[in-house]
């Protein structure tokens, strides 16, 4: 695959807080009447820009106020992921062997990725390296956002693999020209036809990629 560098996404790639922002998002939703399946809010929120899922369900339910939703769900989850936040497993561990440049790629702003980055003991290997939707203006499953990165580890994004738990995630990064590892729990087999996409469910996994 000759790769000379590694993108990750942050939220269920490094950091298990995905489960923490669906659970708050859960309750939140059930305080307005809204009362969704835990694990379907995880579906709808997951590799989706914010703005984007809480517009959806404003759709389906135009009770719900945007604005106020959103602010109070980013100072309450930034708070619940200051608390403790664990490294998904592997994470840390391949991280602290890799030897390749590697960056985050994230569809969250600056502070929650720090924030989570940080209180899962990950931070010190990112510094310098992390880039923001939200500063880049390019949202997954648009590829602005992974070109961003690529550039930032100044490489070409073929030179790259980029880590994701997410289909938006893995739409971006093909989208960009980089490869792409397929990573967790997620049914990816819609992708398993692309010739740069590989299912690497592990951290184990990803490194055998790198071999």
């Amino acid at each position: 695959m000759n790769i000379d560098g590694v993108i990750f996404d942050s939220d269920g790639t490094l950091v298990d807080s995905e489960r923490i922002a669906a659970g708050l998002l859960w309750e939140m939703l059930v305080e307005r009447d809204i009362h969704l399946p835990q694990e379907e809010v995880l579906a709808r929120f997951r590799g989706v820009q914010f703005k984007v899922f809480t517009a959806r369900l404003v759709q389906a339910y135009p009770w719900l106020e945007a604005e106020p939703f959103m602010a109070t769900f980013r100072e309450v989850s930034l708070a619940r992921f200051a608390q403790g936040m664990q490294p998904m497993p592997g994470a840390l561990a391949f991280v602290r062997q890799l030897r390749l440049p590697r960056c985050v790629a994230s569809n969250g702003p600056r502070n929650k990725i720090e924030t989570c980055l940080g209180s899962a003991g990950l931070l010190d290997y990112f510094e310098g390296r992390i880039v923001s939707a939200y500063e880049v203006n390019a949202w997954k499953p648009a590829p602005g956002l992974i070109l961003a990165a690529a550039a930032t580890l100044e490489l070409a994004p073929e030179r790259c693999l980029l880590v994701e738990d997410s289909h938006a995630g893995v739409e971006a990064g093909l989208a960009a020209g980089t490869w792409v590892a397929g990573y967790g729990e997620e049914d990816f087999s819609a992708y398993v036809g692309e010739s740069r996409f590989h299912l690497a469910s592990t951290y184990d996994d990803v490194a055998r990629l790198l071999v």
